[in-house]
């Protein structure tokens, strides 16, 4: 997803995440994400597809600046001060505990983490996922067209595939009736579907 098209139309009547999408374009300024896009237009889709369900303004938001700690110099308690400790807890939520060691570990926590922290913060969890296999899907489909043998990135995607199908059976068991889950198993389907070598897993 590129372009201006990518930025949410909700956000001017709504001014708390105005707000957020103004302050998470400046703490992501210059970042990438690993397809090449603007790191910004993840947390964007995150917050359009959670405004698509008639998530509340405050999981929007949460939405918005949910990458802000794990990936800026944005710490845990500007985030509550700035935005309220009610989003600043979402946030905290789907973050990451970088005291951890090993990816499988690190993400192992963070679904417990998530699966503790109730139905706003699975929702969020469920619409972060279903960007960033959407993201995994775009970059196996440009290393494919561009007939890459292989690519940095192709030993990092088995282990981020097993992480979104654990993620997937989480969201299942707890959150079964949401949209963004079906869409998240749809979208999984289909990249399993399409993607030219077996992946080794995550």
């Amino acid at each position: 997803m590129t372009g201006a098209s990518c930025f949410p139309t909700f956000y001017p009547e709504v001014p708390a995440s105005q707000t957020a999408v103004d302050y998470a374009r400046r703490r992501h300024a210059g970042q990438r994400r690993a397809d090449g896009s603007p790191f910004i237009l993840h947390p964007l889709e995150v917050a359009r597809f959670l405004a698509g369900i008639g998530a509340p303004d405050h999981l929007v938001s949460a939405g918005i600046l949910h990458d802000v700690v794990e990936k800026t110099e944005t710490s845990a308690s500007e985030l509550g001060e700035r935005f309220g400790e009610r989003i600043a807890a979402l946030v905290a939520a789907v973050s990451d505990d970088d005291r951890i060691d090993g990816y499988g570990r690190r993400k192992a926590a963070l679904r417990r983490q998530v699966a503790r922290a109730g139905e706003e913060a699975l929702t969020l969890f469920a619409a972060d996922k279903l960007s960033k296999l959407r993201e995994l899907g775009r970059e196996t489909a440009v290393d494919h067209e561009q007939l890459r043998t292989h690519s940095p990135r192709d030993d990092l995607r088995p282990r981020r595939l097993r992480h979104y199908q654990r993620s997937l059976a989480l969201l299942e068991e707890r959150l079964s009736d949401s949209p963004l889950v079906r869409a998240l198993r749809d979208e999984l389907q289909s990249y399993l579907a399409q993607r030219p070598t077996p992946a080794g897993g995550r």
